[in-house]
């Protein structure tokens, strides 16, 4: 979706990676934008990355993958930057967490140059899994009742997930923000089982149903 918008515009860009953790997937989307544009023949700009997040080790393990990275958060204090500055902001497996997403996407507003992309992804609560599991009364997955264990969902692990959007939600979210061209499309999940993965896959051209939302909203 990165290296689209870099076709697309044909001049260097900002993006700034909100919640980068130790810097992997900024890693992965800054060599696959290198790469798109040793192939392309239109002499893209460079894509700049800055990531961001409050864990000084998760920064430290950025950098050590030579990610320009700095302290900051979306929610209080806010982000590092002035107004109108990043052409890209990215949110990738964050807003789930956050106490207030509002507040965090009128921060993502407030440092996108007008014109500017917020691109988003999150797991989906309509997933085609969770509405199965719904039927038998199982807890949806990526939902949690407790930070101290997993109670009535399949899986062990405790991540902390705070909201969860389905299509519609998220897309009315991001309108409500001030964000406009919204448009969500589906990613597969990669803790599916094995089994069923080409049907996950499949279902990622109906995003209502797809394991994670992928956003793509234009500042408004």
């Amino acid at each position: 979706m990165l290296a689209a918008i870099a076709s697309e515009l044909r001049r260097p860009l900002l993006v700034i990676d909100v919640g980068c953790g130790d810097g992997a997937a900024t890693h992965v989307a800054s060599r696959v934008c290198d790469e798109w544009r040793r192939r392309d023949d239109a002499n893209l700009g460079p894509v700049s990355f800055v990531g961001i997040d409050w864990s000084r080790l998760a920064l430290e393990q950025a950098r050590r993958r030579g990610i320009t990275v700095l302290r900051g958060s979306i929610e209080g204090p806010g982000l590092p930057f002035p107004d109108k500055t990043a052409d890209v902001v990215v949110m990738s497996e964050l807003i789930e967490h956050l106490v207030d997403p509002d507040e965090a996407l009128a921060e993502a507003r407030r440092v996108l140059a007008p014109g500017g992309t917020l691109l988003l992804s999150t797991p989906n609560l309509a997933a085609w899994f969770n509405r199965a599991l719904l039927l038998f009364g199982v807890q949806p997955v990526f939902s949690e009742v407790s930070l101290r264990g997993i109670y009535g969902r399949p899986g062990s692990q405790v991540v902390g997930h705070l909201r969860l959007f389905t299509r519609r939600a998220l897309a009315e979210l991001l309108v409500a923000r001030g964000f406009s061209d919204v448009k969500i499309s589906g990613a597969p999940y990669h803790d599916v089982p094995r089994l069923f993965r080409p049907l996950d896959r499949l279902l990622c051209r109906t995003p209502g149903l797809s394991s994670i939302l992928l956003a793509s909203a234009r500042r408004g």
